[in-house]
C-alpha cells in the first residue's frame, strides 16, 4: 500500500480544519474561491508551509482554467517558496520542487527545470525517482552523456530499476551501440515500472533487434501496437492524427494531388538537369544523410524545403525547380516535410526505418535510375524507380532501401500533407 504523505507540519495541525475547508474548494473546482482562501490563510499564517502549497496548487488549476502563462510563473514561485520555509515536512518538499520542474519543463524553461531537479537530488539522495526525473532533464535539453551518468548512478543503486534501464538502454542506441542497447530496452520494458510502457521504447528495441538480424523485433512491435502505441505492426510512426487513412502504397488519384504529380512528370527532366548540375558543382549543397538509417554505403540529400520553410539560398541553384514547385503549398507548405533531392550510389543499404508521423505522404520521383539493382520495400511490397514517374508511398509504414547497381541512383522527394488532413490540422499541427 501506498504511503500517504504526510503535508502537516506541527503548527499546520492547529489550523487543518481551515486548510481543508480551503482544499474542498479547490477539489470541487471553485478555483478563484479557493485561491482567495489559500491567499488569506497565507497573510494570516506567513510561515504555513500547507497554506502557501494551496496557494500554488489553487494558481496552477487557475493557469490551466486560463491558459494563461503569467499565471502559471506565479504558481512556480510560490511552489519555491513553500520549501524556503521553517519546519516544511519532507514530503511537502518533494511535492513541492517536483510540480515546480514539471511546470518549468511545461514552459520550456528546461534550464530552471534542471536547477529545480537538481536540488531534489541533493535534498534526497537515496530516492532514485528524483535522479531519473533529472536524467529526463539532461535529456530534453540534448545532454545525453550527463543522463547517461545520472542513470549509470541510479542502476548502481537499483539494478532493477525499469526507468532507469530503458533510458539507459535508449541513450545507448542513440550512440549506435546497438547489442548493448538491447537488455536494458528488453528488461526495462518487460519491468513495466511506471514510465516504461512508451512507444519510444517499443520503438527503438524493434529497431536495434532489428539491425541484429533478430526477428523477435515484431514480437515487440506487435506488443507496441497492442498497447496503442502503433497504429500497426508495420506502421510505427509517433507524431500522428488518429483516424487518417493507411496505407503502405498511394496511387495519384487516391491522393487527391493530381496536378502537382503530373507536373512533376512533365518537367522531370528540368529538375534532373538542374539537379545534376548542382552535383556536378561539388558546392557541398548535398549532405550525408545523417539520421544513422544506412548500413553501409553512400546516401546523400540536398535539401530545398524543410518543415515548409524554403532554403532560398539552396534554390538559387536549382531556381526552375523552386519555381514549378511554389504551385504546390500542399509540398511546401508541408511542415512535417521535406522537398529535397537525393543521390544513392552502388553498394548502399538502407535499414527498415520508419518516418517519425502519418500525417504525410511521400513522392519520389526518378530522376537517373541504373536498369537495375535499386528496390524500395514499404511494408511487404517492393517497388522499383523509373525515370521521369512518381511512385508515392506512406513513409510512417516500415520501409526499406536497397542500392545494388552500377551507377548512382537520382530521386528527388516532395512530401506532401496527407489529403484527410483539414486545413484547420494543416495550419495548425507542429513542425516535424
Amino acid at each position: 500500500k501506498k504511503r500517504k504523505p504526510k503535508l502537516l507540519n506541527k503548527f499546520d495541525k492547529t489550523i487543518k480544519a481551515e486548510l481543508d475547508a480551503a482544499e474542498r474548494l479547490r477539489k470541487k473546482g471553485k478555483v478563484e474561491e479557493a485561491l482567495r482562501a489559500f491567499e488569506a490563510l497565507v497573510n494570516q499564517y506567513p510561515e504555513s508551509p500547507r497554506a502557501r502549497y494551496g496557494k500554488a496548487q489553487s494558481e496552477d488549476d487557475l493557469a490551466e482554467k486560463m491558459r494563461s502563462n503569467e499565471m502559471l510563473q506565479k504558481a512556480i514561485n510560490t511552489y519555491d517558496e513553500v520549501v524556503h520555509l521553517p519546519n516544511v515536512p519532507s514530503d511537502l518538499v518533494k511535492l513541492s520542487l517536483k510540480r515546480e520542474a514539471d511546470r518549468q519543463q511545461f514552459l520550456g524553461r528546461m534550464r530552471g527545470s534542471l536547477l529545480t531537479l537538481q536540488r531534489l537530488v541533493q535534498l534526497f539522495p537515496s530516492d532514485t525517482s528524483f535522479k531519473n526525473d533529472l536524467g529526463v532533464g539532461y535529456l530534453l535539453i540534448g545532454d545525453n552523456s550527463k543522463a547517461k551518468k545520472v542513470y549509470e548512478e541510479v542502476l548502481s543503486l537499483a539494478p532493477d530499476d525499469g526507468f532507469a534501464k530503458v533510458h539507459y538502454g535508449f541513450i545507448l542506441k542513440a550512440e549506435n551501440k546497438i547489442a548493448e542497447s538491447i537488455p536494458y530496452l528488453k528488461e526495462g520494458l518487460e519491468s513495466g515500472d511506471p514510465g516504461t510502457d512508451d512507444g519510444r521504447f517499443y520503438f527503438h528495441l524493434g529497431d536495434a533487434l532489428q539491425r541484429m538480424g533478430d526477428k523477435d523485433a515484431y514480437k515487440w512491435y506487435e506488443l507496441g501496437y497492442q498497447r496503442g502505441h502503433f497504429a500497426s505492426v508495420w506502421q510505427r510512426s509517433l507524431y500522428n492524427v488518429k483516424g487518417l487513412k493507411a496505407q503502405p502504397w498511394w496511387t495519384a488519384r487516391e491522393t487527391g494531388y493530381t496536378e502537382l504529380v503530373k507536373s512533376l512528370e512533365k518537367n522531370w527532366k528540368l529538375i534532373r538537369d538542374e539537379g545534376l548540375a548542382v552535383m556536378d558543382k561539388k558546392s557541398n549543397f548535398f549532405l550525408p544523410e545523417d539520421e544513422n538509417l544506412r548500413e553501409k554505403g553512400d546516401w546523400s540529400q540536398f535539401t530545398l524545403w524543410q518543415q515548409g520553410r524554403k532554403n532560398e539560398n539552396a534554390c538559387k541553384s536549382v531556381p526552375k525547380t523552386c519555381a514549378l514547385l511554389e504551385r504546390f503549398p500542399e509540398a511546401t507548405g508541408c511542415r512535417r516535410g521535406q522537398i529535397k533531392y537525393s543521390v544513392m550510389h552502388p553498394g548502399t543499404h538502407v535499414w527498415p526505418h520508419t518516418g517519425p508521423t502519418n500525417c504525410r505522404l511521400r513522392m519520389h520521383l526518378g530522376l537517373v535510375i541504373p536498369k537495375e539493382g535499386c528496390r524500395i520495400r514499404c511494408a511487404q511490397h517492393n517497388r522499383t524507380w523509373e525515370e521521369g514517374k512518381v511512385l508515392i508511398f506512406d513513409d510512417s509504414f516500415e520501409h526499406e532501401v536497397w542500392q545494388d547497381a552500377a551507377a548512382s541512383r537520382l530521386i528527388f522527394i516532395v512530401d506532401v500533407w496527407h489529403p484527410e488532413l483539414t486545413a484547420q490540422e494543416r495550419r495548425t499541427l507542429p513542425a516535424i
